[in-house]
């Protein structure tokens, strides 16, 4: 049975020589499937109608190596836990569960991202480790989601699958997945945000990233002042610091104000809403950005005087 890795925890394990701008917390390993994912999603190079390398997730490289040898040097990457990504193909949910068996003995907690399945599903994931579930929603716009998921789980599907998880799990154990920039406005975005805070699920944020060979490979990724916008309102929504209703939009839904003074912010503003924000123990190196560029989510918290800089750039 062949497993990928994501390139960066392939370095970790020892199973690639090469250098390492930031180590990965996580190991991040994905299930193979020699076709493409059932489902057609314009971002991803997995979609159905992608023409893009099937090695590749976001910007990342997966290489396939045989699950044995993976699990034998898992212990070598001193990782936190493992990260599954799932492609949606027929046989999936026991492929993920043989996988799940293999990972036990390791002791390491388990996070699982995958599409839809039956909550009796749930329950076997969990007695196999498994304490926290991705939920991929991706589009923050109900609007858009049709057009750019081509799914074949609707935009209630994934949230009834969200409140499964938090059924079965506890709340705070669904993580919510939201790419920013793609077409949503940020008030769909901190609207969306918003809502699964309030079913007592967690967010964790994407930069869209185009990749050559996916319907959406010549768009543009959001600029980074947009992005901290939306972290921004995401961990003050996430605190109860403000309410939906504080924020302030122009007509277009653009974020305008988070009925917060710049130096109250400046306050209360921790640098790591900057950072990544996943599982416990995920950094997620440069899953959404190129090395030589400022990360939309830092794999180490920045320093304290990189809040002012952001506050000073977005309002």
């Amino acid at each position: 049975m062949l497993i990928r890795v994501s390139y960066g925890t392939a370095i970790a394990m020892g199973l690639i020589k090469a250098r390492m701008l930031a180590r990965p917390t996580t190991a991040y390993l994905m299930t193979h499937y020699d076709g493409r994912c059932r489902n057609n999603c314009a971002f991803c190079p997995q979609a159905r109608e992608s023409r893009a390398d099937l090695s590749r997730l976001s910007r990342v490289t997966w290489p396939a190596f045989e699950v044995e040898r993976v699990v034998e040097k898992l212990p070598d990457g001193n990782f936190a836990r493992i990260c599954l990504q799932t492609v949606d193909h027929p046989g999936l949910v026991d492929d993920v569960l043989e996988l799940l068996g293999l990972f036990r003995p390791l002791g390491l907690p388990i996070s699982v991202s995958i599409t839809p399945v039956d909550r009796e599903i749930l329950e076997e994931f969990k007695a196999l480790g498994v304490d926290y579930i991705g939920v991929g929603l991706d589009v923050a716009s109900e609007r858009l989601y049709p057009e750019i998921k081509d799914s074949l789980y609707s935009w209630d599907d994934m949230w009834g699958f969200t409140e499964d998880i938090i059924e079965v799990f506890g709340d705070g154990k669904a993580f919510v997945h939201l790419i920013i920039g793609l077409g949503e406005t940020d008030r769909e975005a901190v609207e969306t945000i918003a809502k699964a805070y309030s079913m007592g699920a967690q967010v964790s944020l994407f930069a869209f990233t185009p990749i050559r060979g996916t319907h959406l490979g010549t768009a543009q990724p959001p600029s980074l002042e947009r992005y901290r916008k939306i972290q921004l309102a995401n961990y003050l929504l996430e605190e109860g610091i403000i309410g939906l209703d504080d924020l302030e939009f122009d007509v277009n839904g653009s974020l305008i104000s988070f009925g917060i003074s710049k130096e109250e912010l400046a306050e209360i503003v921790p640098p790591d809403v900057f950072a990544t924000h996943g599982c416990p123990g995920c950094n997620r190196p440069y899953y959404n950005e190129r090395p030589k560029k400022e990360p939309y989510n830092f794999p180490l918290r920045p320093e304290k005087e990189y809040v002012k800089r952001v506050l000073d750039s977005i309002l």
